[in-house]
C-alpha cells in the first residue's frame, strides 16, 4: 500500500525536469556566474594583506553586521573569508528564493490548474507527485552546490582550500533545501499558492531579521535562525560542518511533515480555510482595477512594510558613513567619489538605486498578475461580461503605476527617517525624497517591457525578470566588476540622474518615459489583438 502511494515518482520527476529544462539552468548558471565573477574581483580589489585588514575592521560595524552578518577571521582575513563574509548570506537568499517557487509551482500552483487532478487520474500515486518535485528540487540544491564548491575551488585563489569551497557549496544547498521543505509545507498547508509563497517568503524574511538582531547582538538569537545556522559554518576559517547536519535535520522533520498532511488531505483543499467574501461586492470591486488591487492586496502590503524596513536599515548606517567609506575600497570604486559633494551624498544614489530595482519586484509581480490569471482561466469570465481587454489590462498597468509611486516614496521615507536620526547633521528629506522618485522613469520603462510581453509573446514575460537581474548586476556592480559603460547604459537605471550628487537631467528621464508610454501602447494595442490562453 505505502508503496503504491509513490508509483510513477520517476516519471513525474522527468516530467517537472522537462517542464524547467530552461529555468532551472538559469537559475543555476546566473548564480554560480555572478558566484565566481564577484570571488575573481575581490581578488583584484585587496591585493595586499594590508587593503584586506581594512576591510576587516569595517565587518565589526554593526550595520555590517545586520546586512551581511558578524564577522570572522578578521585577524588574518583572507579572500575566503572575504567572499564567506560578503556573499554567502544574500547567495543562500537567492537560491531559497528559487527553491521555494520550484515547489510551489509543481505543488500548489499545479493542483489550483487542475493538473494534479488529471495526473492522479493516470495510474500514478498519492504522494508521487509531492514526491518527485521534493527529489528534483533536492537535486538541483545539490547540484548547484557541487557546481560551486568546485568551481570556487577551481579557480586557484589563495585560502579557498578544497574542504573549504564543498562547504560553501554545501551551505547554499542545504539552504535551498530548508526552505523548499518550508514552501511543501505550506502548499499543503493553503488553499492557495499566493498565499504559500507569500507565507514561505514570509519565513525567509523573518530569519533574516531574527538573524541580523542576534548578530548585532550576543550572537545567541541567530541560531534561531536557518540562516544563522548557514553563517555559523564559518567557511574557509573554522569550515564547521554540523550546522549542514543541523539544517538537513530540520529539513527532513519539514519533509515528513509535508508529506503527512498531503497524505491526509483531499485534494484542492487547504488546512487553513480561505477567508469567506462578503455576500455583496463593495463599490471598490465593480472595476478591473478595484479587483486587480483586491487580489494583489496583502502582498502589496508586506512589500510596502519590507521597502520602508529596508529603506530605515540603510538609513541607519549614515552615522558611521564616512569612517565606512574611507575605509572599504570597495564602496569607493561602487559610488564614484565626487570631491565637490559630502560622502552621505555619494552614497544616497547607489542606496536609491539597490532600493529602486527591489521596489521594481512589487510592481512587475502586479502587472504580470494578469498572466498569471490568464493561464488559469479566469479572465475569460470578466471578458465575457461588459468588460473590455483594454479595461482589464488597465487595471493592472494602474495599480502598477501606483504601486511604483508608493514603493519608491517608502523607501525614501524610510531612508530619511532613519538617517536623520543618526546624522548629525540635517539631512534634507525633499533631497532623498527626489533622489528616490527620480527612478519612477525606470520603472515605467519596466512596465512597459512587461506590459509589451503580455501584448505580443505572454509565454516569455519571465525574461523581464531575467532584464531586472541583468540591470541590478550592471548598475550595482558594473564599477566593481570593471564593466564597460555601454552595458550599464542597456538598462533603464543606467541612465538615471545620480541625485543629489548630479544636476537634474531632464532630457534623460523624459527620453525614459516617452520609451515607457510606446512600449505600454504598443502592448495595450498587441493584447486587443491577440488570442487568449
Amino acid at each position: 500500500m505505502a508503496k503504491s502511494m509513490y508509483k510513477n515518482t520517476g516519471r513525474l520527476s522527468r516530467f517537472n525536469l522537462r517542464r524547467d529544462r530552461i529555468r532551472i539552468p538559469v537559475w543555476l548558471l546566473s548564480l554560480a556566474v555572478l558566484t565566481f565573477v564577484v570571488a575573481l574581483a575581490f581578488t583584484d580589489l585587496y591585493e595586499t594583506a594590508e587593503d584586506r585588514q581594512g576591510i576587516a575592521e569595517t565587518m565589526k560595524n554593526p550595520a555590517m553586521e545586520a546586512m551581511v552578518g558578524k564577522g570572522y577571521g578578521l585577524d588574518n582575513y583572507t579572500y575566503g573569508a572575504i567572499m564567506a563574509n560578503q556573499m554567502l548570506l544574500f547567495t543562500a537568499i537567492a537560491v531559497a528564493i528559487m527553491s521555494i517557487l520550484f515547489v510551489v509551482r509543481h505543488t500548489r500552483e499545479d493542483e489550483e490548474g487542475g493538473r494534479i487532478e488529471l495526473i492522479r487520474s493516470l495510474p500514478t500515486g498519492r504522494l508521487a507527485n509531492l514526491n518527485a518535485t521534493v527529489i528534483v528540487v533536492c537535486g538541483v540544491n545539490v547540484l548547484f552546490a557541487l557546481i560551486v564548491g568546485l568551481g570556487l575551488y577551481a579557480l586557484g585563489i589563495e585560502s579557498m582550500d578544497l574542504e573549504g569551497s564543498l562547504l560553501y557549496g554545501a551551505a547554499l544547498g542545504v539552504t535551498g533545501v530548508f526552505f523548499a521543505m518550508v514552501a511543501a509545507v505550506f502548499a499543503q498547508a493553503l488553499e492557495n499558492s499566493r498565499g504559500a509563497v507569500g507565507l514561505s517568503f514570509a519565513v525567509l524574511g523573518v530569519s533574516y531579521l531574527i538573524r541580523a538582531a542576534g548578530d548585532v547582538g550576543d550572537g545567541v538569537l541567530s541560531w534561531f535562525s536557518p540562516l544563522g545556522w548557514v553563517l555559523g559554518t564559518e567557511v574557509y576559517v573554522n569550515n564547521y560542518w554540523w550546522p549542514i547536519v543541523l539544517t538537513i535535520a530540520a529539513a527532513t522533520v519539514l519533509t515528513v511533515l509535508a508529506f503527512y498532511l498531503n497524505a491526509i488531505r483531499d485534494l484542492g483543499s487547504g488546512f487553513i480555510p480561505a477567508k469567506p467574501g462578503r455576500k455583496h461586492a463593495s463599490a471598490l470591486l465593480r472595476g478591473p482595477i478595484g479587483l486587480s488591487f483586491r487580489i494583489q492586496r496583502t502582498g502589496l502590503i508586506a512589500w510596502a512594510i519590507g521597502i520602508y524596513v529596508i529603506g530605515a536599515s540603510y538609513g541607519s548606517i549614515f552615522g558611521d558613513l564616512e569612517s565606512f567609506l574611507e575605509e572599504v575600497e570597495m564602496m569607493q570604486e561602487l559610488i564614484n567619489p565626487v570631491e565637490s559633494a559630502s560622502l552621505t551624498d555619494q552614497f544616497i544614489p547607489m542606496l536609491m538605486s539597490i532600493m529602486a530595482m527591489i521596489s521594481t519586484v512589487p510592481v512587475l509581480m502586479s502587472v504580470l498578475k494578469l498572466v498569471g490569471e490568464e493561464r488559469k482561466e479566469r479572465t475569460e469570465h470578466l471578458l465575457s461580461r461588459a468588460v473590455s481587454r483594454t479595461r482589464l489590462l488597465a487595471g493592472s498597468f494602474v495599480i502598477a503605476i501606483v504601486t511604483s509611486f508608493a514603493m519608491l516614496s517608502l523607501a525614501g521615507t524610510g531612508l530619511w527617517s532613519a538617517g536623520t536620526v543618526v546624522v548629525e547633521d540635517e539631512l534634507g528629506f525633499g533631497k532623498i525624497y527626489g533622489a528616490a522618485m527620480v527612478y519612477l522613469p525606470a520603472m515605467w520603462v519596466m512596465i512597459g517591457v512587461a506590459v509589451l510581453l503580455i501584448g505580443f509573446a505572454p509565454r516569455f514575460t519571465g525574461l523581464v525578470w531575467a532584464y531586472l537581474c541583468y540591470s541590478f548586476i550592471v548598475v550595482y556592480l558594473g564599477n566593481l566588476l570593471k564593466f564597460p559603460s555601454w552595458m550599464a547604459n542597456l538598462s533603464p537605471y543606467g541612465h538615471i540622474p545620480q541625485l543629489p550628487v548630479d544636476n537634474m537631467d531632464y532630457m534623460k528621464v523624459s527620453v525614459l518615459t516617452i520609451i515607457a508610454v510606446v512600449l505600454t501602447i504598443a502592448g495595450f494595442i498587441g493584447y486587443r489583438k491577440r488570442d487568449m490562453y
